[in-house]
């Protein structure tokens, strides 16, 4: 009897606990699947759809927008949706690199400055994020326009025409992708050189270890999670920018973001801007699959692992 009270006591805890995990997954897991789940899965469906008359998609099925996406159309094979992929690639791949040569640093000076100030110093690099990136960009092109500082400089050093402006250009979008994503990369860098083994770095110099030898060897594995971290939060974004390509590109730089955006407004094909979506995701999930695999071969433990 003792024996089957406590059985069913403890069942009835069992049930209890998991009526009470449930309540508390449910709003959570509700969100998503309407709010992501239902849409990826509406996206997918438009994609494998027919172009209709005014841009809509319609039945039957077929590979229709895949085959425009790689650039195969009425008139032949074009190019142009792959020069905008690959120029999405490269946009991407040099503004996460620049973003990190300029983070480092940050981030290690802010670790190094006195206790009272570091909160100022981080609020200070945060701070600009607060304000809406369609009014920060529009900053950028009055700085970047002709006539400003920035472009009679660079007309100075020939580096541009006479009376042309930095702005629009390739080199407008990859500063204002780095200059909106670089807080992203700062805090994560910043959580991991607080937590940094400042012996092992001693122990390297006491060694004879050249500068980057000690940062290679001593500073570079332990503030990999946070480097880690900060390149999924700026590459997965960057790939899919559309705000500032479209204002400092000036439609030059057009890059995959720009690409469906058009074809759900002025282009009218739906399921060519689905496809381009969907690639996107897929480029989300293998750039994570790739962060992963490189923490497990850089740092060998599950803490720099996504």
């Amino acid at each position: 009897m003792v024996e089957s009270s406590l059985l069913s006591s403890r069942r009835r805890a069992v049930v209890g606990e998991t009526r009470h995990l449930l309540f508390s997954v449910a709003p959570g897991a509700v969100w998503i699947f309407v709010f992501l789940v239902l849409p990826s899965v509406y996206l997918m469906a438009v994609a494998f759809m027919t172009n209709g008359p005014y841009g809509l998609p319609q039945m039957p099925l077929s590979l229709d927008a895949f085959e425009q996406l790689a650039g195969f159309g009425f008139l032949g094979w074009s190019p142009g949706n792959l020069y905008t992929l690959l120029r999405s690639l490269w946009q991407t791949l040099v503004s996460t690199a620049l973003v990190v040569v300029v983070a480092y640093p940050i981030a290690y000076y802010i670790t190094t400055c006195r206790e009272k100030w570091r909160p100022i110093m981080l609020l200070a690099v945060v701070v600009p994020s607060w304000t809406n990136q369609v009014i920060r960009t529009f900053g950028w092109m009055n700085l970047l326009a002709p006539g400003t500082p920035l472009s009679d400089l660079a007309d100075s050093l020939g580096l541009i025409g006479p009376h042309m402006g930095l702005y629009p250009s390739n080199f407008a979008v990859t500063l204002g992708l780095v200059y909106n994503f670089l807080p992203f990369m700062v805090l994560p860098l910043y959580a991991a050189f607080e937590k940094l083994d400042v012996a092992q770095v001693q122990a390297a110099q006491d060694l004879y270890a050249s500068p980057v030898r000690a940062f290679w060897h001593a500073v570079f594995p332990q503030t990999l999670p946070g480097l880690l971290a900060g390149t999924v939060l700026v590459a997965i974004p960057a790939f899919g920018m559309y705000v500032i390509p479209e204002l400092l590109g000036g439609g030059k730089s057009m890059m995959l973001g720009n690409l469906v955006a058009n074809q759900f407004a002025g282009g009218s094909n739906w399921p060519l801007g689905a496809a381009g979506a969907i690639l996107m995701l897929l480029a989300t999930f293998g750039g994570l699959y790739a962060m992963r695999r490189i923490g497990k071969r850089l740092g060998g433990g599950e803490e720099v692992v996504i």
